[in-house]
């Protein structure tokens, strides 16, 4: 049996960009807050109050990662978990001071990181890779979730 050619096999092409990310993030981000907790920082910056399980579905998250992200936050001081008024089971998420101007400052150096991943893609040729990758992101999304009975996929 012949090896075959990893160039051409997708998931191994997306771990190897993983990879280039993680690099690229601890030494140009952060090494404190990972790129997941960012992403959570970030949904709560855009939709102050949002559950954890909502947070989870905005950021492609499972439950108990989303959890674990959340928990990191909360004890570092950069979010607040609020009980819900209307169901006290459930916890409402708000991000602090702290969490604001956390964001902020990495969001600044998301943008020059991201510059440096996609520098090796011409200005179209980087919105055309974006579009893609969020393409098939999306349906592995769906993949996870399938559609209800009796609904469409979309």
């Amino acid at each position: 049996m012949a090896a075959v050619d990893l160039t051409t096999h997708p998931g191994h092409l997306a771990r190897r960009l993983q990879q280039a990310h993680y690099l690229l993030w601890t030494t140009m981000v952060s090494e404190e807050i990972t790129s997941p907790q960012f992403a959570v920082l970030n949904v709560l910056v855009a939709e102050p109050g949002l559950d954890q399980r909502t947070v989870g579905e905005r950021v492609g998250l499972d439950r108990s990662t989303t959890a674990e992200v959340i928990g990191r936050l909360d004890r570092r001081g950069l979010l607040d978990k609020v009980r819900d008024p209307q169901d006290g089971r459930r916890f409402l998420l708000r991000v602090t001071d702290e969490g604001e101007r956390t964001h902020r400052r990495l969001t600044v150096r998301t943008a020059r990181m991201n510059q440096v991943f996609l520098s090796p893609l011409s200005a179209e040729e980087r919105t055309q890779f974006i579009e893609l990758i969020r393409r098939v992101a999306d349906a592995a999304e769906h993949l996870r979730h399938p559609a209800e009975p009796g609904t469409a996929a979309g």
